[in-house]
């Protein structure tokens, strides 16, 4: 199936200013229901939740069907595994700030060193109870290029012991842009902690560079916790968190303390999120299903034919940077250089050798023509930038440019006409 990319532009006020937008890895584009959603919800129902008056009433379902959306992009059992904050970094600093009661000394966390939304935490955590970090490295696929690394299966096991008790990892890195097969390595790691004799462990899976190319999955995947941001899914600046039924029960509640509640994620919501930003994201399932066949409507279809159209973009990008002209000039692809879909198409690179460049300069380019929006740097996946060899400066990082499915082939050619310029 392929993807009526006119249609789909439509859907995104944006656009219409022809202005490329190719750093969708750190915020997407809006849909057009999205806003007016917002606009409908502070305009005819912006009261407080649980009020007996009709208004009142309305308001609380509308909200309340965030959860539902959420619920549907996850695939989660129910709409009580859902919670909702301002960014997945707040949402799992709740998350590991409920877990103090269920987490002891001597404990193992292992972690990756990719976004630090699901890094971050997990290392204050260990600090608090004296748990034990251990990381989960990335290494080279390809003897030509030392920054083609990736996370392999064989390298996480022999880290799992019978005192893991997280597992901690990213369903698509932000900077690699390589797909983890979930399901694979949550199975292979509960097969090994069985082995091992492991008495609690859990999994946790960052989501946010996934869920804008992929369908996630967490009764699939068979994990505890997982979350991403709407706002990178076309959707307003809010993030969700899965935390599956079982894990929810011994967690500490964040809330005030004469709110009575269990198993419900609002424990871990001490705030709640804004009204009228949980009510707009409602409308990124309809338009999701909205990409599908119509025979089919299904998210399914619509991750697959999204992902279809993605491959074209990469293709055109990523044969630009592997060419041997641009190898030879010193252009090194950070991660998977390959197309396929196994990746998105969201890549990184730098510029080495004799005429190295440092990224920020080649970004400077783009940004003295204007038109096109990439960036550089760390994009908070510190500790994967700051570990590859040879050593790279992290705060310039690398050149990162991000496309999801309203990017255009033409929009790439233009980008790569961009860099042609820059590396001459």
């Amino acid at each position: 199936m392929s993807l009526d990319i006119d249609k789909v532009r439509s859907h995104f006020p944006s656009l219409a200013s022809g202005y490329i937008f190719a750093d969708n890895a750190g915020g997407s584009q809006v849909i057009s229901d999205v806003i007016s959603r917002i606009s409908d919800y502070l305009i005819n129902t912006n009261v407080q939740l649980g009020a007996d008056y009709s208004v009142g009433q309305k308001s609380t379902r509308r909200v309340a069907d965030g959860a539902v959306t959420a619920k549907e992009l996850f695939n989660a059992s129910s709409v009580d595994e859902v919670a909702m904050g301002a960014s997945s970094t707040l949402l799992m600093d709740h998350l590991t700030r409920a877990m103090e009661s269920d987490v002891n000394e001597g404990d193992e966390f292992i972690i990756t060193g990719e976004h630090e939304s699901n890094v971050g935490p997990w290392k204050k955590l260990a600090a608090r109870k004296g748990a034990v970090i251990k990381y989960w490295n990335p290494k080279p696929t390809l003897p030509v290029n030392p920054y083609s690394v990736a996370l392999a299966i064989p390298d996480l096991l022999p880290l799992i012991s019978f005192r893991t008790r997280i597992v901690a990892f990213t369903a698509c890195s932000n900077i690699l842009g390589s797909i983890i097969p979930v399901e694979e390595v949550v199975k292979a790691i509960r097969e090994r902690a069985a082995k091992e004799g492991t008495k609690k462990l859990e999994i946790c899976v960052d989501c946010v560079a996934y869920a804008p190319h992929r369908k996630i999955d967490v009764q699939k995947w068979d994990v505890d916790y997982c979350y991403f941001s709407f706002y990178k899914v076309y959707g307003p600046h809010v993030s969700v968190l899965y935390a599956r039924a079982a894990s929810l029960h011994p967690l500490t509640s964040l809330v005030h303390h004469f709110l009575k509640v269990d198993t419900l994620p609002y424990k871990l919501q001490p705030g709640g999120p804004g009204y009228e930003i949980a009510y707009a994201t409602t409308a990124v399932v309809p338009y999701l299903l909205s990409l599908s066949p119509s025979n089919a409507n299904s998210l399914d279809a619509s991750f697959e034919a999204i992902a279809i159209h993605e491959q074209q973009l990469l293709k055109v990008l990523l044969g630009f940077l592997t060419d041997p002209e641009q190898v030879e000039r010193g252009v090194r692809v950070v991660g998977d250089e390959k197309v396929g879909m196994s990746r998105v198409p969201t890549v990184s690179f730098v510029v080495t050798g004799q005429r190295a460049m440092k990224s920020k300069d080649i970004v400077k380019v783009f940004d003295a023509k204007d038109g096109v929006g990439i960036r550089y740097g760390h994009f908070y996946a510190y500790t994967l930038i700051d570990t590859l060899s040879p050593k790279l400066d992290v705060n310039d990082g690398v050149v990162r440019i991000s496309l999801v499915h309203y990017n255009t082939v033409d929009e790439v050619e233009r980008i790569v006409d961009i860099l042609k310029e820059a590396l001459a």
